[in-house]
This record gives structure tokens, C-alpha cells and sequence, in this order.
């Protein structure tokens, strides 16, 4: 099912709560506003939020003899979703699933989903480096897995979580296309005088430290959300301001490291 995906990218991160499904779901919607064809994977199997973020959660999988059909986020089709969220009765109903059951349901997204031809598949994960991340790894090692994106916010004690995952991708041996520092600031929409509400500089250190490249530096901006809701991205929506600028930056440096990685 995955023979059509010329790039597989995973985005990970070792803490919750850094926004690392709305990384992943801007810069999928930046990569199709870019011309390219992409899917987006929430393999986050006890938190899926990629239907709530991109509005979608009225929407239903269907069968089909390729497979199972991937949600479509637009008419064109260039935007694919696939999640649990989907699958569920309830958006309040929760996965009380052990290891074997997370595997086999992890197994069937990558397996049985009929993607068609993607230039770009977003892999969002959960948390941490446990059972849906190691299944992930070993339903890829025989395909083409570009690379992992590392999401970290400013403090201490969400890059110390993410040097977790660095660990990780050595093992596994994924290489990292880089870190992205995400609420890094808060840029205030009225004045435009930016803050530090956080530390500051921890994903840039810990970049530097790795000898791994500093993708972006994105603010906090609560904009963002206007934007996913209507199933755009903040580029498209708001062109001039800083956290579309941050993004653009961010989806041109992953084409051009998954380019240098071909």
C-alpha cells in the first residue's frame, strides 16, 4: 500500500502537550498549498487529535476492495487522513487497548490503507518512544523512511524529554531531518511585540549540541487554529505574518532535506 509514497516522514516528540499534532497537520497543509500530493497518519492511537484539527470528525473510513479509503480534507483529494478518531463510535470514546491490539491496529493503517500516489506521507506519532513507535519502525524498515522531525518547546524539561527520542532514531537508525522549537515565543497579534513566555533557545541548543539542523522557530500564535478549522493552512490564510512565514520555512527546509536525502 505504501509502493505509490515517494517520502515517509515521521514526527516525533518524548513529551506531550508541545503541539506536535498541530505541527504535523500545518505542515502537511503547507505541503499540499505547495502543489504536492500528501497523507497524513495519527498513529497517536489514545489521543487522536488530526480529526479535531482539522475539522473532520463527522467523517467516516470506507471499505473498498484496495482497502480501506483514506478521509479526504478537500474535493481535489490532495489532502489524505487517515485515524482511529474515525473508526470510533464516539469522539469521547477512549482506546483502553494493550501492546498487541495498539500493534495489529498500527499494522492495518500501514498495510491496508489505500493511499494512491503521495509525494509526501506525514506520520504524527504519540509521545514518547514505545509500542506504536517501534511498530511503525519495523513495518518501514523495508521501505524508504526519509527521516524523523523532533518537536521540543523552549524548557528544559521538554528537550531533555526530546534527547529521548535523538536516542531513539540512533537505534533505529532514522535519520533526523532536524529539530523544530515549537511556542518558542508569543508574538502579540494587536502590537506585534514578541515575548518569551517560556525559556528561550532550548531546541536551537540542543540542535546545535547534536550537530542536527534548527528546521524552525515557531510562535505562538492563536490564529493557527482559525486556519486548520477551515482545513488551510495559516500561509494561505494570513500570508504576512510571522507564524506563516515560520511555517513556509519550515515545509520548504523538510522538501529540500528530504531532497538532499535521495
Amino acid at each position: 500500500m505504501l509502493d505509490g509514497v515517494k517520502h515517509i516522514i515521521i514526527v516525533l516528540s518524548g513529551k506531550g502537550g508541545v503541539g506536535k499534532s498541530t505541527v504535523s497537520t500545518q505542515l502537511a497543509l503547507c505541503l499540499r498549498e505547495g502543489g504536492y500530493k500528501v497523507g497524513l497518519l495519527d498513529v497517536d492511537l489514545c489521543g487522536p487529535s488530526i480529526p479535531h484539527l482539522l475539522n473532520l470528525e463527522d467523517q467516516d473510513v470506507h471499505q473498498a476492495p484496495q482497502g480501506w479509503i483514506p478521509v479526504y480534507a478537500d474535493k481535489e483529494k490532495q489532502l489524505a487522513v487517515m485515524s482511529i478518531g474515525f473508526l470510533l463510535k464516539s469522539k469521547n470514546d477512549s482506546i483502553v487497548w494493550r501492546g498487541p491490539k495498539k500493534t495489529a491496529m498500527i499494522r492495518q493503517f500501514l498495510n491496508d490503507v489505500y493511499w494512491e500516489d503521495l509525494d509526501y506521507l506525514i506520520i504524527d506519532t504519540p509521545p514518547g518512544t514505545s509500542d506504536e513507535h517501534i511498530t511503525v519502525m519495523e513495518n518501514l524498515k523495508h521501505m524508504r523512511c526519509d527521516g524523523a522531525i523532533l518537536v521540543t518547546t523552549p524548557q528544559i524539561v521538554s528537550v531533555e524529554d526530546v534527547k529521548k527520542e535523538l536516542s531513539f532514531c540512533e537505534r533505529t537508525k532514522i535519520p533526523v531531518l532536524g529539530v523544530v522549537e515549537n511556542m518558542s515565543s508569543y508574538i502579540c497579534p494587536n502590537c506585534q511585540e514578541c515575548s518569551n513566555i517560556f525559556s528561550v533557545g532550548g531546541g536551537r541548543a540542543m540542535a546545535e549540541k547534536a550537530g542536527i539542523p534548527l528546521l524552525a522557530e515557531l510562535p505562538i500564535d492563536p490564529r493557527v487554529w482559525q486556519s486548520i478549522e477551515k482545513r488551510s493552512s495559516c500561509v494561505t490564510l494570513m500570508p504576512e505574518t510571522t507564524i506563516a512565514k515560520k511555517f513556509s520555512e519550515l515545509a520548504l527546509a523538510v522538501v529540500n532535506a528530504v531532497g538532499e536525502n535521495n
